[in-house]
């Protein structure tokens, strides 16, 4: 007996344990139970501790909720110019109503997918391959719009449709890989003839300006010679005018005779034979009376009177060389000063012992001759 109530009794606790466990019900977080009695929807259990009625009630399906991601293989399809092309796509969903993606079809990824399938034939059935390989964006907006509408009614909502990749035929790859060279090699040409194209304008701009630059500095050296040369040409041409005066002057100041000319004369008797045409040179045997009749000959010559002191002294002019001071320009003014200068500094170097004071030869008189440091006092 007491071993019979204690079998009883295990059976009762298995019994409980058992309805436990059939009226009790937990769903996970995301997720949506569909409880059917007796085969007919009865309800949906959310997320959490739900209690339904034991061997009445039944958990036929188990909804994710959560948003979901379904890459499809890659299909064939056919262009408007006769290419085939295969094409991958990925699609984002969520199922929106339980209910609806159980009962209104048996299979709803297969369902998506065959749709995406279809619908992209459709939509890439319109495009040649180049508009195909530049448009996905279209494409994807129009495949969303598609399958968001058809499967609405399956408590789905697509969120997002992606091409994961476009691939055309191998020959049409290379094709295309040869264009693309072709056309890198095209733009790597007009880029090097815009460099080259630049680089000659920026050239001749250079050997322009070089060339510009060059006459400017030719003409102002030119004008700098010639300005030089007519400062030469002035300072030599007063050398030689001072230089005549000195010797006339000189002359003057000697008071010559004719026997200080024909000393010159026999002076100059040697560099006459010096001559290569002068292969025999004769001398006259009375060299006196010849040498008293040139000087009688001599004497009666203009210009050089019996008496040789001169009456009246010869106005040698400034001893200092004259420019032109007429000159407007700064630089022919600051010029003129310098050589004035040089000129200065030159003859006291040369005459260090000779005073500073200069005798102005348009006052001179006979009494103020100038007196030279080598002659003796009192001639």
């Amino acid at each position: 007996m007491p071993s019979a109530l204690l079998v009883l009794l295990v059976l009762v606790i298995l019994f409980v344990v058992v309805m436990l466990a059939k009226t009790v019900r937990i769903v996970p977080q995301a997720r949506a139970a569909i409880v059917e009695r007796f085969g007919k929807y009865k309800g949906t259990l959310s997320a959490g501790l739900n209690i339904v009625v034991p061997f009445v009630d039944k958990v036929r399906y188990l909804i994710d909720l959560r948003e979901q991601v379904v890459s499809f293989p890659p299909q064939p399809v056919i262009t408007e110019d006769n290419l085939v092309v295969s094409i991958d796509t990925v699609i984002y969903f969520q199922v929106t109503d339980p209910v609806a993606a159980t009962y209104e079809i048996a299979n709803y990824i297969q369902a998506v997918e065959q749709l995406t399938m279809t619908t992209l034939r459709n939509i890439v059935g319109g495009m040649d391959l180049e508009e195909t390989l530049t448009s996905r964006d279209e494409i994807n907006t129009r495949l969303r719009g598609v399958l968001d509408e058809a499967t609405g009614k399956w408590g789905i909502r697509v969120n997002r449709v992606e091409l994961k990749g476009i691939d055309p035929p191998p020959s049409i790859k290379d094709s295309m890989e040869k264009q693309m060279r072709a056309d890198r090699d095209k733009r790597a040409q007009i880029l090097t003839a815009e460099g080259g194209r630049q680089a000659a304008i920026l050239t001749a701009e250079g050997e322009k300006q070089s060339s510009i630059l060059s006459a400017e500095g030719d003409r102002e050296a030119q004008i700098l010679r010639a300005q030089a040369d007519r400062e030469a040409q002035i300072l030599r041409a007063q050398g030689e005018g001072q230089a005549i005066q000195t010797v006339f002057q000189a002359i003057h100041d000697g008071q010559p005779d004719q026997s200080l000319l024909a000393y010159q004369y026999l002076q100059m008797m040697p560099k006459i034979a010096e001559g290569s045409a002068n292969k025999v040179w004769v001398i006259p045997s009375e060299i006196t009376k010849a040498m008293e009749g040139l000087g009688s000959s001599i004497h009666e010559i203009a210009g050089i009177p019996k008496d040789a002191t001169p009456r009246t002294r010869v106005d040698m002019g400034p001893t200092d060389p004259q420019l032109p001071r007429s000159s407007a320009d700064p630089e022919m003014r600051a010029t003129n000063e310098a050589v004035q200068q040089a000129i200065a500094e030159a003859e006291s170097a040369a005459n260090p012992g000779r005073g500073s004071r200069s005798i102005d030869p348009a006052t001179a008189t006979e009494g103020d001759e100038p007196t030279d440091p080598g002659a003796p006092a009192g001639q």
